[in-house]
C-alpha cells in the first residue's frame, strides 16, 4: 500500500479524497509538476473550504468537550459549534473581514479559539494562534510579520493551579501591530474584565450580539489558497511563517486521522498541546473525522501527574496524544495509571514532540495499559502532519516508529546524500506531497523557503532529524541534526533567548545550547559579562525572569554559565553546534573556519554541567 501511495500519486490522493468524503470540487488535475520540489501543485483547479469539511454534523452530540485544569469544565455540541461559528463568521464579515485577511489568536487552548478558526476559515481568511505564555516581544516576532486585522485573546489563563494574566501585554502587543482594527477580549477567568486600556477592544460576546446563528455561507477558497500561519522556532532571527494551505491540511489531516490513527466517527481525540504548536492545527482536524475534540488548558501536572489520566477516564479519550517528556516524567514519578485508573476508553496512545526512549514504551504497557496502541509520530510544523508515524494494522516495537506515512517517499541520506540503511543518516523526503508549505509569508522570492528544506539535495527535502531505518520497516530517531533546541518536546529557538538576554546591561553577549541529559534536552546559556562582573545569583534570577516575561517558561535555561569569550567564525557568526560538541565531548569539526578556535576551551569540562 505504501509503495502504491507514493509511486501512484495521482490515484491515490484522489482515493483519499474520495474515502475522507472531503467535502469541495477536486477539478480536473491531480498533481502538475510532481517531480519539482519545491513546485509541485496538488489539484490545481480544486476548490474547498476548511471549515465546512469540519462542521459537517449538527446534532446535539459532543463536538468538544473541555477542561481547564480543575478550574473550568464544559462542553458543546455539533449544533452549539456550528452556531457559535455562523454567528463569528457573521460578525467577522460585517466587520469587513475579507478572503485572505488575517486573524490572529493569543489564546490558552479553549473551545472560543476553535470557534475563531473556524469562523475565520469559514469566510476565506487566514488563521494564525500563539500560546498566552510568550511575551509582547515573542508575540510581535510572530504576528507583526502578517498584519493581522482582528486579535482574539484571553483576558488570562490557568497555569499550575494560579491564574496567569493576558490583558497587561495587550496595549504593548496592540501598539506594536498597527494592522489591527479590533481586538476581541474572551472573558476566560474574569466574567467582565477591565478591558478599557486596550485599544480597539471589545468584549466577543458584544461583539457576536447583533448576530443570530444561521446558515454559514462557506467561502470555497482556491486548493492551494491559504489556511493557516504557523512559525518556526526562531533559531536565526524572528521566526519564519510557514504558511500552509486549506486542501492540503484537509487531506493531510484526514489520511492521518481516519487510516494512521483509526480514527472513526465518535471518537475522542485529546492532544496535551498548546495554540502555538501544530498539534493542535491536528487534534482540531478530528472533527472532519466526525470524532469529538477533547480539549486541555493548564499543567499537566496539577493538581498531581494524574490529572491527564483523571481526564482520561471521565471524558472518555479515545485517543490519547502526549509528549514524550510527559511519558518520561510520569515514569518518573512513579505512577501507575493501571493500577489506579480504568483507562478502558483508550485505544491509541501517541506520543511526538521528541524521541520517546525505549523504556517510555515499557512504562506505557507495563504502568499504563497493556492492550493498547502506542505509537510516536515525526514530523512537525514545516508539514503540518507527519513524515513517518504509526500504523494500526502493524506490531508496534520497542523505541520505534513503525513506518513511513502513506503518500511520503521517506529516505535516510548518507553524508554524500546516498540513501543508507542500518546506518545512521539525515532523514529526508525525494518526493513531493500536498502539504508542503506554500511558502514563507513575506519571502517574495521564496529564497528563504527553498534554503530552509531544499538546499542541500536536488529535488529532495532535507527534515534535520538524524535518523536510522530499521529492520522492521521502522526507524529510530535521535535527535534534531541542526541546532534548534528541543527542550521538554517543545522547540525554542535561540534567537529567542539572546533578544532578551542580551538587553540586559549587564550582558555582553550570549550563546544558548541544548545539552543532552536525563534521556531530554536541557537548556543552557552561557554569557559574556561586561566589565569583569561575576554570575551572581541575583543577576541569574534576573535573567531568567526577563526570559520568562519576554519568551516563555519553556526558554528559561536549566544552567547558566558565564564564559570570557564565544567562538565565532571568521565572518562573525556564532557557532552553536561547536560549543555543543565540546559540553558533549565530541570533537569539533573545521576548526580553521573559527577566528577564534582557542575560546572553545571555555566551555569544556564545566562542573556545573554535570549536575
Amino acid at each position: 500500500l505504501h509503495a502504491w501511495s507514493v509511486n501512484e500519486p495521482e490515484k491515490f490522493w484522489t482515493t483519499i479524497w474520495d474515502f475522507c468524503d472531503v467535502i469541495g470540487e477536486p477539478g480536473g488535475r491531480v498533481v502538475v509538476d510532481r517531480g519539482k520540489m519545491p513546485g509541485a501543485r496538488f489539484f490545481p483547479d480544486g476548490h474547498a473550504n476548511f471549515a465546512e469539511n469540519l462542521l459537517r454534523r449538527r446534532d446535539d452530540t459532543p463536538a468538544i468537550v473541555f477542561r481547564g485544569e480543575d478550574k473550568v469544565r464544559g462542553e458543546m455540541s455539533w449544533r452549539e459549534l456550528h452556531d457559535a461559528v455562523s454567528r463569528l463568521a457573521r460578525a467577522f464579515r460585517a466587520g469587513g473581514l475579507a478572503e485572505g485577511d488575517r486573524v490572529a489568536a493569543y489564546m490558552p487552548n479553549v473551545p472560543e479559539t476553535v470557534i475563531a478558526m473556524l469562523a475565520a476559515a469559514s469566510i476565506g481568511c487566514v488563521f494564525t494562534s500563539a500560546s498566552p505564555d510568550f511575551g509582547v516581544q515573542g508575540v510581535l516576532d510572530r504576528f507583526g510579520q502578517v498584519a493581522p486585522k482582528v486579535l482574539i485573546a484571553a483576558d488570562a489563563y490557568h497555569y499550575n493551579g494560579k491564574v496567569q494574566p493576558c490583558l497587561d501585554k495587550l496595549p504593548g502587543i496592540v501598539a506594536g501591530m498597527p494592522s489591527l482594527e479590533r481586538v476581541l477580549i474572551v472573558p476566560y477567568v474574569e466574567p467582565t474584565p477591565d478591558i478599557s486600556a486596550i485599544p480597539h477592544a471589545v468584549s466577543l460576546g458584544d461583539y457576536m450580539a447583533p448576530h443570530a446563528p444561521g446558515e454559514i455561507e462557506f467561502t470555497r477558497v482556491g486548493f492551494n489558497d491559504p489556511l493557516y500561519i504557523l512559525y518556526s522556532s526562531g533559531t536565526t532571527g524572528a521566526p519564519k511563517c510557514i504558511v500552509h494551505g486549506v486542501g492540503p491540511a484537509i487531506l493531510t489531516h484526514a489520511k492521518e486521522h481516519r487510516l494512521h490513527s483509526d480514527v472513526k466517527p465518535g471518537d475522542r481525540v485529546f492532544w496535551f498541546t498548546t495554540c502555538g504548536w501544530m498539534m493542535w492545527n491536528w487534534v482540531v482536524g478530528a472533527l472532519a473525522a466526525e470524532a469529538t475534540v477533547v480539549l486541555y488548558d493548564g499543567s499537566p501536572f496539577y493538581p498531581d501527574g494524574n490529572a491527564l489520566f483523571d481526564y482520561a477516564d471521565d471524558a472518555k479519550i479515545t485517543l490519547f496524544g502526549t509528549s514524550a517528556k510527559f511519558i518520561d516524567a510520569c515514569g518518573k514519578a512513579g505512577l501507575k495509571p493501571r493500577e489506579t485508573h480504568d483507562l478502558s476508553s483508550v485505544s491509541s496512545i501517541s506520543s511526538t514532540g521528541s524521541v520517546l526512549v525505549p523504556e517510555g514504551f515499557d512504562y506505557i504497557y507495563e504502568d499504563v495499559k497493556a492492550d493498547v496502541h502506542l505509537s510516536s509520530m515525526s514530523g512537525g510544523t514545516d508539514l503540518l502532519g507527519c513524515f513517518v508515524g504509526t500504523n494500526p494494522l502493524a506490531p508496534v516495537y520497542r523505541g520505534e516508529l513503525q513506518a513511513p506515512c502513506l503518500g511520503m517517499k521517506m529516505d535516510v541520506f548518507d553524508d554524500a546524500g546516498e540513501p543508507v540503511v542500518g546506518e545512521k543518516g539525515e532523514l529526508v523526503c525525494t518526493r513531493s506531497f500536498p502539504s508542503m508549505p506554500l511558502g514563507f509569508w513575506g519571502d517574495e522570492s521564496g529564497e528563504k523557503y527553498f534554503s530552509a528544506y531544499y538546499a542541500d539535495y536536488p529535488n529532495v527535502w532535507r527534515h534535520g532529524d538524524w535518523v536510522q531505518w530499521t529492520e522492521t520497516g521502522g526507524m529510530v530517531f535521535f535527535g534534531r541534526s541542526d541546532a534548534t533546541l528541543n527542550s521538554g518536546g517543545v522547540r525554542i529557538g535561540t534567537a529567542e533567548i539572546y533578544r532578551q538576554v542580551e538587553q540586559l546591561d549587564e550582558i555582553q553577549e550570549a550563546i544558548v545550547i541544548g545539552q543532552d541529559w536525563d534521556n531530554d534536552t536541557r537548556v543552557v546559556l552561557f554569557v559574556v559579562l561586561k566589565d569583569n562582573r561575576g554570575l551572581t545569583e541575583g543577576l541569574e534570577r534576573k535573567i531568567r525572569t526577563v526570559i520568562r516575561a519576554g519568551a516563555s517558561p519553556r526558554h528559561v535555561p536549566a544552567r547558566i554559565a558565564a564564559v570570557p569569550d564565544i567562538p565565532r567564525t571568521k565572518s562573525g557568526k556564532i557557532v552553536e553546534l561547536a560549543v555543543r560538541d565540546i559540553v558533549h565531548g565530541q570533537p569539533v569539526k573545521n576548526l580553521e573556519a573559527l577566528a577564534n578556535p582557542e575560546a572553545l576551551d571555555h566551555f569544556r569540562d564545566r562542573p556545573e554541567l554535570a549536575a
